[in-house]
């Protein structure tokens, strides 16, 4: 059977930059990413948004916009990851590297998506529009994108 574990990712955007981070350990080590993670039994998605972006960058914000959500479907994994992404341009602190994470400012022109994880050039434009946006990925191993959809909510 399989079950939903809930997940946040924030995007914090500065003018024409984003903030990535490089993740150091754990799932997706190796790859550029927002900031986020599990979301625990006693917070809200927005309350883990904020704390996992904090302690993955030293950053603080008061507000994030909820800018869509993206399912995730490893084969062989018995857990979907159902993640809730955040963006703001809104932030106290200046980005520190942290044990997990060492961000980065690109700007939006120059997105790494070739160290990413193979869907985020598929989902970034409707992020990057300020479109709010739904999309399922199913994949092989962590690199291959068996099937997928995405699309924009009205």
């Amino acid at each position: 059977m399989t079950k939903t574990k809930l997940y946040t990712l924030a995007l914090i955007r500065s003018n024409s930059n984003i903030l990535l981070g490089m993740k150091k350990r754990g799932f997706g080590v190796g790859r550029w990413n927002g900031f986020g993670g599990k979301v625990h039994s006693n917070e809200t998605v927005l309350e883990a948004a904020k704390r996992e972006l904090h302690e993955e960058s030293g950053l603080m914000v008061n507000e994030l916009q909820e800018a869509g959500t993206l399912r995730f479907e490893f084969i062989g994994e018995t857990e979907i990851m159902e993640v809730h992404v955040f963006t703001t341009n809104k932030f106290e602190g200046t980005p520190t590297e942290s044990e997990e994470m060492r961000p980065q400012w690109f700007p939006i022109s120059e997105v790494p998506f070739d160290d990413m994880w193979p869907d985020d050039i598929l989902w970034f434009p409707f992020l990057l529009k300020g479109q709010k946006f739904s999309g399922y990925f199913k994949f092989k191993g962590h690199s291959e994108i068996l099937d997928y959809t995405l699309e924009p909510e009205c």
